[in-house]
């Protein structure tokens, strides 16, 4: 017999996900690879301090790690890493973060390093068959200036050659199965990938060398991703020279193969990030993204017909395998944990092959999220997951609405998703509501919306954010006097932004955010150096839109309590952003509290990093509005705070 729910204070509930659930065996999962009957991934550890391992299952289902301690499957180039392991020649190569050196396991044995590049990091790397050789992408870091990127070939003797350079970043590196061409993405200051990025593609001689470059697609404002050789030997790739990012083959590279307002692609944030995989016998399995969803699907190429599979999921990817009949990746459901699937493609049986973690949540304390559009900047319709608070044991008191939390997510090239997040459903399940934004400048919803930040960052993403809230508090879904905003890293900016040049929010929470643009621009790493030359304007000569736009320069305008959480060893937005920003706060008398990590860098790895950001954020918003969270939680010192 069902229980009458509780009523109790909205943020005040009891909730069976706790942040020790969470971190407790939440695996992240990755690249994925299937050889002969065994099925790899990689799996990211919080409990081994977000190391990346190598795991296998075999055909019986047995599991195995094959990269024991202190070995860290992670690259550094272009900071965020990507593709670290490749499959060839009956051995599995990757790339170990502390040494960025190549390692190799042959059959049957056990890691053990090969060739080394003093100063280098190296990413994605891809086996070329028919010279015996590893591709990969190489970042060279001098003691001064820049770090050069470029291609290069690490032969069987362990010995480096440079293929391609020339350009500032690459990716996508794929030798054609004959071994006859080579294909990749090159693209250069002030440009990012998902502005202006080219597809060339050069003849290799016998000894492998590659010939003069021909730029296929891309380029002049054009954004070319993922190319790909198919069963025939012919190339594949992704642009949106028409708005969209669609599938092109080179023997009809003016038409593409589906004629669909779909995002077959997506911002290369990870080297190796991708949506479709050719298959054997010539079809295509795409991922894409349509009002801001992601579907699966299989392309007849000759046909021109995309056939949806129903498979009953929020997503999959970014990174799959596929084979015959066959795709492993890495699903997404609303409702459950990730988990890494087989998907047979005439059954569409998915099949659960390892879970990212094991939960035992009641049904009755899982919020579910809802697609809403809104008007946000200047009228325009923005998106957004709304999320109502949800537990069965418990109800709000009788008038009371819940407080709202608005997350901005990172990027801001990106997107949120409807996939399942036992974050969100720690605060959705405690009573608090929540919309997860996609605001203008996002992925998901075609170039055009992908543009509408640029030079607008600060002002689009700020407006959409504070519409989102607004829209909810209108209709009685939130209570108006209890709106908070939370994101990290560019997401902290735009909360940081929302909270000082608007009045719609009453308190916050910068995870590693951006308070000072200008700080940013001089500070930041290679890949993202130029990137606000679009969003904001080209540094230095912009410096004045940059102190506008700036919440560091008028915290006079902030007046709500902000907590801040930040790594210590973050190189993509140092602590001293946080820091001047707690400082101006501090000074000022306004609530706030700093939490720095040690040992993190962008992102929290370690678990409990994880769990104390969880409970200090909880612990905050109930000081801040005055109830007591339920259970044993960790609060955080706010300074400039009576009771």
């Amino acid at each position: 017999m069902q229980q009458t729910p509780t009523a109790a204070p909205f943020g005040s509930w009891a909730s069976p996900i706790t942040s020790q659930m969470i971190t407790r065996g939440a695996a992240g999962l990755g690249q994925v690879a299937h050889q002969g009957g065994t099925d790899l991934w990689l799996e990211f550890r919080p409990w081994e301090a977000g190391r990346a391992i190598l795991t296998s299952r075999n055909a019986e289902g047995k599991l195995e790690d094959l990269t024991p301690p202190p070995l860290n499957l992670r690259s550094r180039v272009h900071e965020y890493g990507g593709d670290t392991f490749c499959l060839g020649d009956g051995v599995i190569w990757f790339i170990d973060f502390a040494d960025q050196r190549v390692w190799r396991i042959p059959p049957g044995g056990t890691p053990e390093a090969t060739g080394a590049r003093s100063g280098s990091g190296l990413g994605e790397p891809i086996w070329d068959g028919v010279h015996h050789r590893l591709i990969l992408v190489a970042e060279d870091r001098p003691l001064a200036g820049e770090p050069e990127n470029r291609l290069v070939a690490m032969d069987r003797h362990g010995q480096f050659h440079t293929l391609v350079e020339g350009a500032d970043f690459y990716a996508f590196p794929r030798p054609s199965p004959d071994g006859r061409r080579l294909a990749w993405l090159e693209w250069s200051h002030p440009d990012m990938p998902w502005d202006q990025a080219k597809l060339c593609l050069a003849t290799l001689d016998e000894s492998g060398r590659p010939g003069p470059k021909t730029v296929l697609s891309g380029g002049r404002g054009v954004a070319a991703f993922q190319p790909e050789w198919d069963a025939q030997g012919r190339l594949l790739w992704v642009d949106d020279r028409d708005g969209w990012w669609r599938l092109y083959r080179e023997d009809r590279p003016d038409h593409p193969l589906v004629s669909l307002q779909a995002e077959f692609g997506l911002p290369l944030w990870q080297l190796g990030a991708h949506s479709y995989r050719p298959l054997p016998d010539g079809r295509i399995f795409a991922t894409y993204c349509q009002d801001g969803i992601w579907r699966s699907g299989l392309i007849d190429p000759d046909a021109g017909s995309l056939e949806e599979l129903e498979l009953g999921l929020a997503g999959l990817g970014p990174f799959v395998a596929a084979g015959a009949g066959k795709v492993l990746g890495v699903a997404h459901w609303v409702d459950r944990p990730s988990a890494l699937v087989a998907i047979d493609l005439e059954s569409r049986r998915v099949e659960i092959l390892h879970s990212s973690m094991s939960i035992d949540v009641p049904e009755g304390a899982i919020s579910r999220p809802q697609s809403i559009s809104f008007p946000g900047a200047q009228g325009q319709s923005a998106h957004g997951f709304y999320y109502p608070p949800t537990n069965a044991d418990f109800t709000g008191l009788s008038g009371e609405r819940p407080p709202l939390i608005v997350k901005s997510h990172g990027g801001p090239t990106s997107q949120t998703s409807p996939s399942f997040s036992l974050k969100i459903q720690f605060w959705t399940s405690r009573g608090f509501a929540v919309l997860d934004v996609n605001y203008s400048g996002s992925t998901g919803y075609g170039r055009a919306y992908r543009d509408r930040l640029k030079g607008q960052w600060g002002l689009a993403d700020v407006a959409d954010v504070a519409a989102g809230a607004r829209f909810l508090a209108e209709r009685g879904l939130a209570d108006p006097a209890r709106l908070i905003v939370t994101g990290g890293s560019a997401g902290g900016y735009t909360t940081l932004s929302a909270l000082t040049f608007t009045d719609v929010f009453q308190a916050g929470c910068s995870s590693y955010g951006i308070g000072d643009l200008e700080t940013l621009a001089r500070d930041t790493h290679k890949f993202e150096s130029r990137y606000l030359d679009a969003l904001v304007g080209p540094w230095p000569q912009a410096a004045d839109i940059y102190r506008a736009r700036s919440p560091i320069h008028h915290v006079d305008r902030l007046n709500c309590p902000v907590i801040f959480l930040q790594g210590a060893d973050d190189k993509v937005v140092p602590p001293n952003q946080a820091e001047a920003m707690v400082q101006a706060l501090d000074a000022k008398g306004v609530p706030v509290a700093y939490i720095l990590f040690e040992g993190e860098g962008h992102g929290f790895r370690k678990a409990d990093s994880v769990r104390r950001a969880l409970e200090s954020e909880l612990g905050f918003y109930g000081r801040i509005f005055g109830f007591t969270p339920a259970g044993e939680i960790e609060y955080p010192t706010i300074r400039n705070l009576t009771d």
